[in-house]
């Protein structure tokens, strides 16, 4: 039986025998018998990071230690409102914060606590602790973005989108007539992908 421990680009952490390119922690959401309550995170610091770090093989929910989760790829960790790690994918990072400071004028990168800040804000809703959803017109999002579109999420590549599932992107489509989506990906991680920034995407994203 899988763990409790793969995110979707909703926020939800499911159980599931899907495989992913990163993993990443919200800190330790887990119950010693290694489920989940209800908490979601016990951090602000949503991160992703690598599968592999100097070859360690770690247990994904140790006791009284963090609750390693997964992620099919990058495009589905920034929509679920997480960044990469500083330490495991330091280079990833600073490309990250400098696109975060490109986007807005900044004269340096910020610091990663601040754009934890910004970034929680912006991906749970304090009163449903539910995941905040904008509305932007298709033609205006970056690739990388994830909208909600025929009740599911899917990626956005060169204005067409692309269905998502473990089991990989669907081929890209543009359906006629769509404009206004139903945006999953937080605001700032879209100004980030905007201004420059490449997420890790799935190879079957690449290959259509």
């Amino acid at each position: 039986m899988p763990l409790q421990n793969r995110v979707l680009p909703t926020q939800e952490i499911v159980a599931d025998a899907g495989r992913g390119l990163l993993m990443g922690n919200r800190g330790t959401i887990h119950h010693p018998g290694r489920t989940l309550g209800t908490t979601r995170w016990r951090s602000k610091a949503w991160i992703c990071c690598v599968l592999d770090f100097n070859g360690v093989q770690r247990d994904p929910m140790p006791p009284g230690r963090w609750t390693a989760l997964f992620f099919f790829d990058e495009a589905v960790a920034l929509a679920a409102g997480h960044r990469p790690c500083a330490y495991c994918r330091r280079r990833d990072y600073l490309l990250y914060a400098g696109a975060w400071a490109a986007a807005r004028g900044l004269p340096e990168r910020p610091r990663a606590t601040a754009m934890d800040a910004q970034l929680h804000l912006e991906r749970v809703d304090p009163r449903t602790r539910q995941q905040r959803t904008t509305i932007a017109d298709l033609d205006e999002l970056p690739d990388g973005a994830m909208i909600r579109f025929d009740g599911r999420p899917a990626l956005v590549l060169g204005s067409q989108v692309l269905g998502w599932s473990w089991e990989g992107y669907n081929t890209p489509a543009r359906p006629a007539g769509l404009r206004e989506v139903e945006v999953l990906t937080p605001p700032a991680n879209l100004l980030v992908l905007k201004a420059g920034f490449a997420p890790l995407l799935h190879p079957t994203a690449i290959g259509n």
